[in-house]
């Protein structure tokens, strides 16, 4: 499986991905809003786009969907439940249906909803997982739930689905907030030293060779993993001065969520 990640360079700091059979040659497109972009990344290394994966509904993921169909006829995936509001979906994808490019690459469909209730995220089958995961899981940090989404949901996927795979899972999001994203874990965990080398790291980088964490990187810096942390709750309690002594990780989950939304 060959990964390119496409830096958009637009407002609202998109990545765009395309995941390769380097047998065939066939490709996927993964939220291609930068269509000029994705297809002549793909026209430069010899790739004939087949499909395209739409990770939810929102118009910076789908927005570049009609271009690229014109361009290569290819089919178009997306969760099952977004067909009322992703046009021309061709397949409708549930949990562990398996997306198929070329004759070596299988990704398996995940539903994880939060970011919006039709969300998924494509998780390779190879010996080190990737995990394309749009706007649910982005480095250091997490979706957010205002348009169409719930942040109870977000909470359930983190903690049945996301947490629990492989520690070596490599992350790529659908938009490049890890800066802002480590500031937020900083102010929430002061004492979060890597967080702080990272975040260092991070600004001396360039934007177009982007930093890719692993899940178990993200357990250390991202504060919606660090749900017991005693500074993180210690920090929690100074806004929120009734939270338990001794509170549950949904509760610490939701809060967090509840003061990353104004941060």
């Amino acid at each position: 499986m060959i990964v390119e990640q496409i830096w958009t360079g637009n407002a609202y700091r998109n990545f765009n991905y395309l995941i390769a059979c380097p047998e065939t040659g066939e490709a996927l497109a993964i939220d291609p809003l930068d269509h000029k972009k994705c297809l002549a990344r793909a026209r430069d290394k010899g790739w004939t786009v087949t499909q395209i994966l739409n990770t939810h509904e929102h118009g910076d993921h789908t927005g570049g969907n009609g271009a690229m169909i014109s361009a290569t006829g290819a089919k178009l995936l997306a969760h099952q439940n977004a067909r009322d509001r992703i046009p021309g979906m061709d397949v409708g994808l549930g949990a562990g249906d398996v997306v198929r490019v070329g004759s070596s690459v299988e990704l398996e469909s995940l539903d994880t909803p939060g970011h919006t209730m039709s969300h998924v995220c494509l998780l390779s089958r190879t010996d080190q997982p990737a995990l394309f995961c749009g706007d649910t899981l982005f480095n250091a940090g997490a979706g957010n739930c205002h348009n169409g989404g719930h942040p109870s949901e977000l909470y359930d996927t983190f903690a049945s689905q996301l947490a629990k795979l492989p520690d070596e899972t490599l992350i790529y999001p659908g938009h490049d907030y890890i800066a802002n994203n480590l500031a937020f874990t900083l102010d929430r965990e002061p004492d979060n030293a890597r967080a702080e080398a990272l975040l260092t790291d991070v600004d001396e980088q360039d934007t177009d060779n982007a930093f890719v964490t692993t899940l178990a990187l993200e357990k250390e810096d991202n504060t919606f993993f660090r749900l017991h942390s005693p500074s993180v709750i210690a920090r929690l309690r100074e806004a929120f001065p009734d939270l338990p002594d001794e509170p549950d990780e949904k509760t610490v989950f939701l809060k967090l969520r509840e003061l990353r939304n104004n941060w």
